[in-house]
C-alpha cells in the first residue's frame, strides 16, 4: 500500500489544474520552434513555462515528462519544441488544482516580478507576452513563482522531478 503523500499526489494529480514546469538548459542552445520554425536562442539557465491543464494534471504532464525524454513525436505546442531539446530538462513541476483559467494570471505576475521573457512564447492562444520566463538563478525562479500562484490564490505543490508524478 502507497504512503500518505503518494496517496495526496495521486490526489491532486487527477484534477485539472495549472502548472509550471522548471526547466534547466544547460548550455546556450537555438532551437526552432512552432509550425513556423521560429528560431530562438535560449541562455543558459532557468525557465518557468506556465500551462494549464483543465482536461487534467496527469496526463498533461507526464505527457511533458515523455516529451524530455524523447518519446513524444508529435510536436503540438511551442513547449514540445522546447522539451526535445537535449540540453533542456525539467526539474520540478509547481502545480495547483483549479477549474479556472488561471495560467494568464500566473504569467502576468511572471512578468511584472522583472523576470526575463520569451517575446510569444507559449501564448499564441491568449493575449499575454509570453509563458515562459527566465532566471540564470533556480532559486529566484522559484519564489518568483511560488508567489505568483499565491498571488493568483492557489496553493502551489511543488515536485522535483526523480520523485511523483
Amino acid at each position: 500500500m502507497g504512503s500518505q503523500g503518494e496517496r495526496e499526489e495521486k490526489v491532486l494529480l487527477a484534477g485539472r489544474g495549472v502548472y509550471v514546469l522548471i526547466l534547466e538548459v544547460s548550455r546556450e542552445t537555438e532551437i526552432e520552434v512552432g509550425r513556423a520554425k521560429r528560431s530562438i536562442r535560449f541562455k543558459r539557465g532557468f525557465y518557468a513555462y506556465v500551462g494549464s491543464a483543465l482536461s487534467g494534471l496527469e496526463h498533461r504532464i507526464q505527457r511533458h515528462l515523455r516529451s524530455s525524454q524523447g518519446e513524444t513525436k508529435k510536436k503540438h505546442w511551442h513547449i514540445d519544441f522546447l522539451l526535445a531539446s537535449p540540453a533542456v530538462r525539467i526539474v520540478a513541476i509547481i502545480l495547483a488544482q483549479t477549474k479556472e483559467r488561471k495560467e494568464c494570471e500566473i504569467a502576468s505576475h511572471l512578468l511584472r516580478n522583472g523576470l526575463e521573457f520569451v517575446r510569444g512564447f507559449g501564448c499564441s492562444d491568449c493575449g499575454c507576452e509570453s509563458h515562459l520566463f527566465f532566471s540564470p538563478q533556480r532559486s529566484v525562479l522559484f519564489s518568483a513563482v511560488r508567489s505568483s500562484f499565491i498571488a493568483s490564490g492557489l496553493s502551489p505543490s511543488i515536485f522535483n522531478v526523480g520523485q511523483t508524478p
